[in-house]
């Protein structure tokens, strides 16, 4: 088979007078103030002229804000929640050729976490209520990953100080991360992004949210410790940091990664005893070459 007939045999078989909708319809999750988008394409069995009634249903749980969602065609918005409008339009085709729609969901800026909507797009044969098809789509609220700038030296205070706030009611922040190697910026949890930026205003030394959003990708790696010999090799010259012997040099002669645990010499010892410390317990002074 080639790939016209690959192609051909994909579309769906129409009967005379019959309607399809096909498209993309997972579940998509999306932070408070973004917009889920799916691609929908119409196509009639008919080859005349037809008019076609699109309806738009959305569900949300009581009580959860108002999602916006709209209906699209190629030339433009055919219904929008936002306007209160009848959740219903018209549209004509002729022949064989479909109709690209796309339909849309934004999240609310006070949306919930898990705060879910449910989406039902219904094409009818105007005057024919039995020649229908639909197809449902879903999408649901998740939290946003937000950079909060700082002065350098001050991120924990920061983080302390937005924490106290977010403490006072309900901010929508979830976790608060400051890590030790990034100078001059706070991560933070939340859904609110609005609700957010007015919890960090004020705190000493912040200087605000930077704008967009960070995936979780892009700071996983301050969440994983690494181990404590990571970096140490065989072979170093060490300062002892803890213990008994702090203050001592001595040469690494053995790493136990399991353990996180290193085996050294010490210099100034009379006898040469093999010495195991924790790998956070020394400091690399030189390193092997």
């Amino acid at each position: 088979m080639n790939e016209f007939e690959e192609q051909k045999a994909a579309q769906p078989v129409m009967r005379a007078g019959a309607l399809s909708l096909t498209g993309e319809n997972a579940q998509r999750s999306l932070s408070a103030g973004s917009v889920a988008t799916w691609a929908v394409q119409l196509r009639s069995g008919d080859a005349s002229k037809q008019i076609i009634i699109l309806r738009i249903i959305a569900i949300i749980e009581p009580g959860a804000p108002e999602w916006d969602v709209k209906l699209a065609d190629t030339t433009g918005v055919l219904y929008d929640s936002a306007s209160l409008k009848e959740p219903v339009a018209k549209i004509a085709m002729e022949g064989s050729k479909p109709k690209e729609l796309k339909v849309m969901a934004e999240a609310p800026r006070g949306a919930r976490f898990d705060d879910i909507v449910k989406i039902t797009l219904e094409a009818c044969l105007e005057g024919g209520a039995s020649v229908c098809d639909r197809i449902e789509f879903s999408a649901v609220a998740k939290q946003s990953i937000m950079v909060l700038k700082t002065s350098i030296g001050h991120e924990r205070n920061v983080s302390d100080g937005v924490a106290s706030k977010a403490k006072v009611g309900e901010k929508g922040i979830f976790a608060l991360l400051a890590p030790d190697k990034l100078d001059g910026y706070v991560f933070l949890e939340g859904m609110n992004t609005d609700l957010v930026r007015e919890t960090v205003r004020g705190v000493r030394k912040s200087k605000g949210l930077v704008e967009g959003e960070t995936k979780f990708a892009e700071i996983e790696h301050f969440l994983t410790p690494k181990p404590l010999v990571s970096g140490i090799m065989e072979g170093d010259v060490v300062e002892l940091v803890a213990g008994p012997f702090k203050g001592e040099k001595a040469r690494v002669q053995k790493i136990d990664e399991s353990k996180e645990e290193i085996t050294v010499e010490l210099f100034e010892a009379t006898v040469p005893i093999p010495v195991t410390v924790r790998g956070d317990h020394v400091r690399v002074l030189e390193k092997e070459k």
